[in-house]
């Protein structure tokens, strides 16, 4: 649907007329939200706004990245949002035509941040410290702080494996920590472009409105550094705690190794013996003397436990 709200000249909030029926000049400035449009809709962009074919093109594709584009009225922006699905980041798309006159998003998904900035606005009593530009900010200052729950959840995550106080498997905890990984990847594709969005707004010098506003913005863009870094310090624990188990598995695996080695070590010699005196030829020394047979046991515990006791003194048990 779309969405209309608009500020008279005398500060007066006029809101849900149809886009069709609305006398823009009647308004200091208005906003137009395209939310979830049908493609009926968005010809709105082209027929009533006549906004660039390149930028209407950007809105209907997914997924582009984080950008600002000049035009000679207004700038458009993409942003990204994300939220979490069964496991996955999914990063949606929140697209913005942006003047002194008007404020214009377009969304294919609900967008909950819009929204409670639509009512912060529709339920103020003093529309002058409201422009397009505040709006604009109000709105990125949300989609920003909604990244935070998601990593703060992540870190949780991580710190119940790095503890493992169940003593769960390996290979679940390993999983485990494969999908954090992933999603932490997908966060970071989605943190530095909007970070990299956020410095060219603050160093442009065509958005004359964001720079009187550079205060907020530069708000949000160290809310954005702190997020990329907490992305890639997290990916370093994930890298860490993959190691230390990867380590610890092949630590498990040597000494397995080291006490079968240590095994067969004992019983080569005693089954050379063994094998020895088990040949069948009729002509062998001692195979007819009435103490042999005890005379080779004891020979083999001999060998045996002496080499046990040379391996302990060696350190092989440690």
């Amino acid at each position: 649907m779309i969405r209309f709200l608009g500020i008279t000249h005398d500060n007066k909030i006029e809101q849900d007329i149809p886009i069709e029926e609305v006398e823009f000049s009647n308004y200091k400035w208005y906003w137009v939200d395209f939310n979830q449009p049908t493609n009926e809709e968005i010809e709105h962009l082209s027929n009533t706004f006549d906004f660039h074919p390149l930028a209407i093109e950007d809105c209907i594709q997914k997924l582009q990245r984080p950008k600002l584009d000049y035009y000679d009225d207004h700038t458009f922006y993409v942003t990204h949002n994300v939220r979490e699905e069964d496991r996955e980041i999914i990063r949606d798309e929140f697209n913005f035509f942006l003047n002194e006159q008007f404020i214009v998003t377009f969304h294919r998904t609900e967008g909950k941040e819009l929204t409670q900035v639509w009512d912060m606005l529709k339920a103020t009593r003093n529309t002058d410290e409201w422009d397009t530009f505040y709006v604009f900010y109000q709105i990125l200052d949300k989609i920003v702080d909604n990244y935070f729950p998601l990593i703060y959840k992540l870190e949780d995550e991580l710190d119940v494996i790095e503890n493992n106080s169940q003593d769960r498997s390996m290979d679940d905890l390993m999983n485990e920590l494969f999908d954090i990984r992933s999603m932490l990847l997908n966060l970071r594709h989605a943190v530095n472009p909007m970070r990299d969005l956020l410095y060219r707004m603050l160093n442009s010098h065509h958005l004359v409105e964001i720079k009187n506003r550079r205060e907020y913005f530069s708000d949000i863009y160290d809310h954005l550094l702190k997020l990329a870094e907490m992305v890639m310090s997290n990916r370093e624990v994930t890298a860490d705690i993959r190691d230390s188990y990867l380590s610890l598995n092949s630590h498990q695996t040597n000494n397995v190794m080291k006490v079968l080695t240590i095994i067969t070590s004992i019983f080569a010699p005693l089954t050379l013996i063994a094998g020895i005196y088990g040949m069948n030829f009729q002509y062998m020394p001692e195979l007819t003397w009435k103490y042999g047979y005890f005379v080779s046991i004891a020979i083999m515990a001999i060998i045996a436990v002496s080499m046990f006791l040379w391996f302990k003194k060696m350190g092989w048990f440690k």
